[in-house]
This record gives structure tokens, sequence and C-alpha cells, in this order.
């Protein structure tokens, strides 16, 4: 079970979406507006927000920002009308960890939800240190350095760092990142796995070590050299 913020102005789409959560074992909580959202952020730390865009006072994507320039991580799913790709890679940018287009099926969206909240649990592994290169990745405090230094990355970037890490010297297919990162059936996000690549490139390559590669018409690979 798990404590779930459903933000939206639409109340009677923001109920049913509540009483889809809370049918599925989980526990849902309202909120009509952005400002409304982060008050409830503050006071009952939920495991995931689920939220639409247009709204008054503040929106989605400024709701979204504040939470990450806050440093608080919590799993968001941004549902929207909007089908723009400049409005999905906005999404994506400010932190979203996925994107659901109205109008869904409540199923799809439950199944996101589980998806979400399990991937945002981490992975399990035998071992809790990985190595590549340069960077090292110590998964029970979900860190990364490079040549021994802190590096900050997201909740996103950081997932799929250690996708890569864990199969380094392998190519991971694109549509294997898709679904094991952001979520199945997610096939319209394609170009997100390029977006955050070239994130995790400016974040962790050096003028020695340039070892995030891509396989053209494969995928992607991590290598020591």
């Amino acid at each position: 079970m798990a404590l779930i913020l459903v933000v939206d102005d639409e109340v009677s789409l923001a109920e049913m979406v509540c009483d889809a959560i809370n049918i599925a074992g989980h526990t849902a909580v309202m909120a009509n507006d952005g400002a409304a959202a982060l008050a409830i952020v503050r006071e009952q730390r939920p495991a995931l927000i689920i939220t639409d865009v247009n709204m008054p006072k503040i929106d989605g994507f400024e709701l979204l920002d504040r939470l990450r320039k806050s440093g608080n991580e919590t799993p968001v799913i941004v549902l929207t009308a909007r089908t723009d790709k400049q409005d999905l890679t906005a999404g994506f940018r400010a932190g979203a960890d996925d994107y659901l287009v109205k109008p869904f099926v409540l199923q799809e969206l439950i199944l996101r939800v589980n998806a979400v909240l399990k991937r945002s649990g981490g992975l399990e592994s035998s071992a809790n240190i990985f190595e590549c290169g340069p960077v090292k990745i110590i998964d029970d405090e979900r860190a990364v350095e490079l040549n021994g230094k802190h590096v900050e990355l997201t909740r996103t970037e950081y997932r799929l760092l250690l996708e890569l890490v864990q199969h380094k010297g392998k190519v991971v297919r694109k549509r294997d990142l898709l679904e094991n990162i952001w979520g199945m059936g997610f096939a319209t996000g394609a170009t997100v796995v390029d977006t955050y690549i070239s994130y995790l490139r400016r974040k962790l390559h050096t003028d020695v070590w340039s070892g995030i590669r891509t396989i053209r018409g494969e995928g992607f690979q991590i290598t020591e050299d």
C-alpha cells in the first residue's frame, strides 16, 4: 500500500482516479492545484504524485520543477491532454517519471502507478557496489562517484546509469531501456532515452573517459575504456 497524491483541477476526474487507486489497494489524497499539492507533499510525504498539467496558480510542470529544485525526488506521473513533443520533452526534463495522455484507461494508469512505485524502491542486487571505468555506484546509498568525487544525478539518470553499468560491455537495446526505466507500453517516448543519455554524458564524461556509447541501430553500451 502506498499514499498517492492526485493533483487535478477537474474534480470529477480527480475523484475517479482516486477511486481507482483506492480499489487497487493504495490510499489516494487529492489536491485541486499545484499550491495545495505542495502543502500536502510537505505534510504527508506521498510515495507518488499524479498531476495534471493545465491548472490554476501553479501548473503541473511548475509543480514538478519546484519539487525537483527543492531536492524532492518523489516519483511523478504527468497527465495531460497535450500531445506536442515539446511538452513531452519539457515534462521529462523537469523530472517526470512517466507521462500519460488524456483520455486514458484507468487500468493502464494503475499499471503505470504500480510500475513506478516498484522502480522507485530501487533495484535488488546481490552486491551493492558497481564500477565501470572511473564511475562507481553505491546502490544502497543511491550514490555515484566519478574518480572518487560525488556526482549528483536525478532519480531517472541514476536508474539509467545503473541499468547500463549492470550490463557493462554489452549493448542494451533502447526499447529495453524504455521498458525498464520508464515503464511498459511507453513507445511514444523513444527520444527520451537519447535525451537522458546526453545528460549522463555531460555529467560523467571527462577528457580521458567517454565510455557511454551509442551503437547505431542497436542501443547503448558503457565500457571501461
